[in-house]
């Protein structure tokens, strides 16, 4: 008779799945369910509307752009002018009022001036543009004056915003409310229902339509007038409502 060799690997895989079902005998049972398909799922019900309002208001500040430039034959020249004429009209917009906290620079710039055929450079141009804030609207065309006549200023603009928009949004968002509420109760009225409370509310947007900035360049002889206007502040919302 033939001796029976068993390899070494395949007794010792053999003896660790024996080991792995005594181990699995011995523990409890692991029941798994599934959820009853008789489980009912609650859909809520509600009327989704949407709600618009204006509120017109009239501008309390100004917001006015006033920029001088200059050109030399180099750069450092043009430079050298433009910081003369910037001071100028720096000293003039303080002098009739604007604190420093309302004046800013909102660009600066230097670069070559080419030729004809955009080759060859001809001069330098330096230009500086300033931004400031004049709350008394209603004087803002005896400040644009001063600005141009005596600043020296030769590109102006400006246009008219709220210095606190906050409390128009609010009362517009109030409207806003109302007109949603107002739909939702014809819409369940034709429905044959009632609007009970409010769910959720969503602000969808919240914008301002400005007057027409006026633009301005080079000085005026006669004074200038500037009509302010008003401002619409309009938001929308979206409401959802119960169903009573």
């Amino acid at each position: 008779m033939r001796p029976f060799f068993v390899p070494i690997g395949i007794a010792v895989a053999c003896a660790l799945a024996v080991a792995a079902i005594v181990v699995a005998s011995n523990r409890p049972a692991l029941v798994l369910t599934a959820p009853s398909a008789t489980t009912a799922t609650t859909i809520t019900q509600g009327i989704l509307t949407s709600g618009d309002a204006t509120v017109s208001k009239k501008p309390d500040l100004a917001v006015v752009g006033a920029g001088v430039d200059a050109q030399a034959p180099t750069a450092s020249a043009a430079q050298s002018d433009l910081n003369s004429k910037a001071g100028k009209l720096i000293d003039r917009i303080k002098a009739i009022g604007v604190a420093d906290g309302d004046l800013n620079t909102t660009g600066y710039w230097i670069g070559p001036v080419y030729g004809p055929q955009g080759q060859t450079i001809t001069a330098f141009r330096a230009t500086e543009q300033l931004q400031l804030k004049w709350h008394n609207v209603d004087s803002v065309g005896k400040a644009l004056d001063a600005i141009v006549q005596e600043g020296g200023a030769t590109n102006v603009y400006v246009s008219f915003t709220l210095n606190d928009p906050k409390p128009a949004q609010a009362e517009a968002r109030g409207l806003a409310i109302a007109d949603a509420k107002s739909k939702a109760s014809a819409m369940a009225s034709a429905a044959g229902v009632k609007v009970g409370q409010v769910l959720q509310i969503s602000d969808l947007a919240s914008t301002s339509r400005v007057p027409y900035p006026y633009v301005a360049s080079g000085a005026s002889a006669a004074p200038t007038q500037v009509p302010v206007g008003q401002i619409d502040v309009q938001v929308s919302v979206e409401v959802d409502f119960a169903i009573a």
